[in-house]
């Protein structure tokens, strides 16, 4: 674990961001942006972060405010959802690009009404460019609770791919309190983990064994040290000797001999096996690990093979999908953010899913939590968050919960620049092409015009981060350019809608 970087690291990894080129960051690590996320993200390069987190609202329809006097004053976000006539031209363009995530957002309103319907509509569109910018090795955790992870699940398996879904895991974040009416506790929240692609980076995490666990598992001792036993079988054919008899034994029906390998016994045990042992048969290494005295049988040597499992070598058991281990937040870590989630928990998500060095992205960052415990294990990051509180909190953790009084952290209010698109061309010299894409009409008003009545117009305006990039052009006959101006192309739509145009 590190908790700080030496000077000489932070200027190398700026150095580098400021030579980025495709599959790199385009924003210097440990960086706040305030502000609305999606602008922010689309102008985050494709393919340059290794981890995201993301905590977003639960659309619980509640107003979260930290009180006054608490390190979080001034924190505050709303978590009330209303459709708007921008969510429909938002959802008319999804229905136009993505079929999938449109059917999944129209069964949403048909089942539960236009505000859960608005709140899905604001996470589809940034958890299509989260998927853009996350790398091909890349991992995402999305926090949410059962009032609407049903629905952010489908929405996932289409964005993602349901092949790419691991975990639902369950996260008991308190005990169970009294309630109004007859039903059970609500106690728990979801984190549906996604990745990438089928090459995701993965460290397997693991709790300790409990006492009592060492004194049952672990019985015996030899010159090597404490063990218990484990199957000498396993389900994989191993070729024709790993079904032979091993001292007069079969494997069980259906198994076949599968001995561990030399990293599974301790140094002083494994130099006494044979140098060749890898390269050994199934049933060549089970006489090689009885020659060794690595082997337990029971019934007192005229029963079943085991072969010896010591406890200097085990890693512990591994974590599952129930998290019932990790307190909710509480003394000096709190913040009095009412949504305030522990740093152990972050830090076993982040060690799971990443390496030191990589960059961890959190969307709606609020009092940073993940960004702390990507700094304490020696990890980069980006948060952004609307609140100008964020950045103060980041400081004063840092200092609270790393003992670190000086943290190095950028805070932007501006829209970072895509550098990963290659040489572009001046937008105005994409006229004629995208004449002919739109074949003559107009994007807006889908009016036909001679080629001299258009103008070239970006989709999402330049000073919302915007690239002058062919995918984010398009043409406008005169009067609908002037009408958009600096409206995003869902905000034109509608007021082509109020004009009577569309």
């Amino acid at each position: 674990m590190k908790n700080r970087r030496t000077e000489e690291q932070k200027n190398r990894r700026t150095e580098e961001q400021k030579n980025s080129s495709q599959g790199s960051i385009n924003v210097v690590s440990n960086t706040i942006f305030e502000g609305d996320n999606l602008p922010i993200l689309r102008g985050i390069n494709s393919e340059s972060v290794d981890l995201v987190y993301l905590d977003p609202p639960f659309k619980s329809d509640r107003y979260y405010e930290a009180p006054i006097g608490s390190k979080a004053a001034g924190a505050a976000f709303k978590d009330t959802w209303t459709l708007s006539d921008v969510d429909e031209a938002e959802h008319g363009l999804l229905a136009e690009t993505d079929p999938a995530l449109y059917q999944v957002i129209q069964t949403a309103r048909m089942c539960h009404g236009k505000n859960l319907m608005s709140y899905l509509i604001m996470m589809a569109s940034r958890l299509l460019e989260l998927k853009r910018i996350l790398k091909h090795t890349g991992s995402i955790y999305l926090h949410c609770d059962d009032t609407a992870s049903a629905y952010l699940k489908i929405m996932m398996d289409s964005i993602f791919g349901a092949e790419h879904f691991m975990n639902c895991l369950i996260w008991q974040r308190t005990g169970s309190k009294s309630l109004e009416g007859k039903k059970y506790a609500r106690n728990t929240d979801h984190i549906l983990y996604y990745t990438k692609s089928t090459t995701r980076t993965w460290n397997q995490q693991f709790a300790p064994y409990t006492a009592d666990y060492i004194e049952q598992t672990f019985k015996y001792t030899d010159i090597h040290g404490q063990y218990g036993t484990g199957d000498l079988s396993g389900g994989k054919a191993g070729g024709e000797t790993a079904y032979e008899a091993f001292r007069g034994v079969r494997p069980p029906a259906g198994r076949a001999w599968a001995p561990p390998i030399r990293s599974k016994f301790p140094e002083s045990a494994a130099r006494r096996l044979p140098t060749n042992y890898e390269a050994l048969d199934p049933l060549a290494k089970c006489y090689a690990l009885d020659e060794t005295g690595l082997i337990y049988w029971s019934g007192q040597g005229k029963g079943k093979p085991y072969y010896k499992k010591y406890l200097s070598v085990m890693q512990g058991i591994p974590y599952g999908d129930i998290i019932v281990d990790i307190p909710p937040v509480k003394g000096k870590e709190a913040t009095s953010f009412k949504t305030q989630k522990p740093l152990k928990l972050l830090e076993r998500l982040i060690l799971a899913s990443s390496n030191e060095d990589d960059l961890l992205l959190d969307p709606f960052c609020g009092c940073a939590t993940a960004c702390i415990a990507a700094q304490k294990l020696g990890r980069y990051w980006v948060g952004i968050d609307l609140s100008p509180k964020t950045v103060e909190l980041v400081r004063s953790r840092a200092e609270n919960d790393l003992n670190l009084f000086t943290l190095p952290c950028t805070h932007r209010t501006d829209i970072p620049k895509r550098t990963d698109q290659g040489p572009i061309p001046h937008y105005k010299n994409q006229k004629h092409a995208l004449f002919g894409k739109q074949e003559g009409l107009c994007a807006g008003c889908k009016v036909y015009f001679p080629f001299r009545n258009f103008t070239v117009d970006h989709i999402l305006p330049q000073s919302k981060g915007g690239p002058d990039h062919v995918d984010n052009l398009q043409l406008l006959c005169n009067a609908c350019n002037s009408m958009k101006g600096t409206r995003t192309q869902a905000e034109f739509l509608v007021r082509l809608k109020e004009k009577g145009l569309q």
